[in-house]
């Protein structure tokens, strides 16, 4: 476990009366992940030497002869590569350049893309105005804001299904002494940072509905519409199989919205 002092789990556990079995079950069922929040919300010991890695919506900087997507979905994330922290998630990201999102976070998106600019190619920022049938059309630009990264740390959603937890909950333990030891740990992981209406990268989704995350596919992003506009209230999350993330087959990746 990378991200949190094993030690201080088990003081956790102590604390709170939850037998080791269960925080074991817990930790094999936990995924590293990264919050990208803004400035105001990073951990004050963290504040100084913050360096930014993303930045909410804007206007895209794309490489000579790549114009904006077909479907004209607005620009929702970009992503430093190599501004984020190394060796923190189990997904593997570009080691430099940019990751650009494009999707819909008010309606279900006809069309989503996620594109990667290479670290050093000639780009230019595309203007969001385009002619329809000889008619001047606007893409949906949304205000940037700057974001920060924090390590974290998730759980999968069953996770209390698992035999030791359940004994535990049917015999002395219950939910409240659990979801404490939970909070306090997720806490310790991310120095305060929960998942709210942060945007997230890797780990397990924190759904709203059913988790898109199940079976051969993991989680690439979740965007609540918060983050991007605080007047849409979506769940946004991009899934795909680990190997696809890899080798940046982002055509093969899935996009679910949930309301």
């Amino acid at each position: 476990m990378a991200l949190i002092d094993e030690r201080l789990v088990h003081e956790e556990a102590d604390e709170h009366g939850v037998p080791r079995a269960v925080v074991q079950e817990m930790m094999a069922r936990s995924r590293p992940c990264l919050y990208l929040v803004g400035f105001e919300n990073l951990p004050p010991d963290r504040r100084e030497s913050a360096r930014p890695a993303a930045r909410t919506g804007g206007l895209p900087a794309l490489p000579d002869g790549v114009d904006w997507p077909e479907g004209r979905e607005p620009l929702v994330l970009t992503v430093d590569c190599a501004a984020l922290p190394h060796h923190v998630l189990d997904i593997e990201l570009p080691a430099d350049g940019h990751l650009l999102f494009f999707t819909d976070i008010e309606y279900p998106p006809e069309s989503s893309v996620v594109l990667h600019v290479p670290a050093g190619a000639p780009a230019t920022e595309h203007s969001g105005t385009y002619a329809l049938d000889g008619e001047a059309m606007q893409v949906r630009v949304y205000e940037p804001h700057t974001l920060y990264p924090v390590a974290g740390l998730t759980l999968d959603n069953d996770w209390r299904r698992a035999p030791q937890t359940r004994a535990f909950l049917a015999g002395d333990g219950d939910d409240d002494v659990l979801d404490r030891f939970e909070e306090a740990v997720l806490e310790t992981a991310s120095g305060g940072i929960g998942s709210g209406v942060c945007v997230q990268i890797g780990g397990f989704s924190d759904p709203w509905d059913m988790p898109p995350d199940e079976g051969d596919l993991v989680l690439l992003a979740q965007m609540p519409g918060q983050a991007i506009d605080y007047n849409v209230y979506t769940l946004n999350l991009i899934v795909g199989a680990p190997e696809d993330i890899a080798a940046r087959r982002y055509t093969d990746l899935q996009y679910d919205q949930q309301c």
